[in-house]
């Protein structure tokens, strides 16, 4: 059983507030009381051109997330991999039959998922989105999946570049978005639930913080959503989008992005 007071914390604020927020957030606690799950997804922004899909990324993401957070809760005793893999499978079959669902641009979506009993923390990130660990000594430890970050600039030039050459292609970089195979891709493990204190699950719009501003290590990024909230860590995200009116650190990405944030405290 859960012992104890839990705090849980999420903040999503998207990018620019004419548009839709393409991120997802949930937490589950399951009414026995026992454990827990996280689900976080980073849907990604379609081109102008189209995606072979009538529906749009948070529609995607709201039915996968949707997906993640009713199989996470009810069936505990099921790897986080297979669980994904059925949950693609499942927001695929809503729109097989009127999308193309083979355009490499068909809606799809980074993963973060935690799920904690008693015993034990899993977890499971697909692409560029970020799950911090705190240890009750305090040690963060940043669960990556960094095979985007990895590819050279040059391989993702232009977009049609990207999605002929290195999106969900082996060699390259991989989300969820039709195929329940890529469920293996993703980065997984599992630890000990006493050497896990807190966990924060950041999209990218928010580990700005750290990946582009430079403000902090990943440990100072947990630090501050623990000590002042997860709203804080998004409002200076934005004051440092705003400070670089000269693109020195955006570079072509968004001035803003869309930024989620989730926070388990044990």
């Amino acid at each position: 059983m859960q012992t104890g007071r839990m705090r849980t914390e999420l903040v999503s604020e998207p990018g620019d507030a004419a548009r839709p927020n393409e991120d997802f957030a949930s937490i589950g606690l399951p009414a026995s009381g026992q454990g827990g799950s996280l689900v976080l997804l980073d849907g990604v922004t379609p081109p102008r051109d189209g995606t072979g899909c009538r529906h749009s990324v948070p529609w995607f993401t709201a039915r996968l997330g949707g997906a993640l957070a009713e199989l996470t809760v009810s069936f505990q005793d099921v790897p986080l991999a297979e669980l994904l893999s059925r949950a693609v499978s499942r927001t695929a079959g809503a729109h097989a039959e009127t999308c193309d669902l083979s355009h490499p641009r068909t809606p799809q979506a980074t993963v973060v998922l935690a799920r904690w009993s008693p015993e034990s923390v899993e977890y499971l990130v697909l692409s560029d989105s970020a799950l911090l660990v705190e240890s009750p000594d305090g040690t963060v430890t940043a669960l990556l999946d960094d095979r985007l970050a990895r590819l050279p600039r040059s391989a993702l030039a232009t977009d049609a570049l990207v999605d002929a050459t290195v999106r969900n292609r082996e060699g390259g970089f991989f989300t969820a978005a039709a195929d329940p195979s890529v469920a293996v891709r993703a980065v997984t493990g599992t630890l000990p639930r006493a050497e896990v204190r807190a966990l924060a699950a950041l999209t990218d719009g928010a580990t700005r913080w750290v990946e582009r501003f430079g403000e902090g290590d990943w440990a100072d990024c947990l630090a501050l959503v623990r000590k002042e909230g997860p709203q804080e860590l998004v409002d200076r995200v934005r004051a440092l989008e705003r400070a670089d009116a000269d693109r020195v650190l955006l570079g072509r990405s968004k001035t803003h992005d869309d930024a989620t944030v989730v926070y388990v405290e044990f």
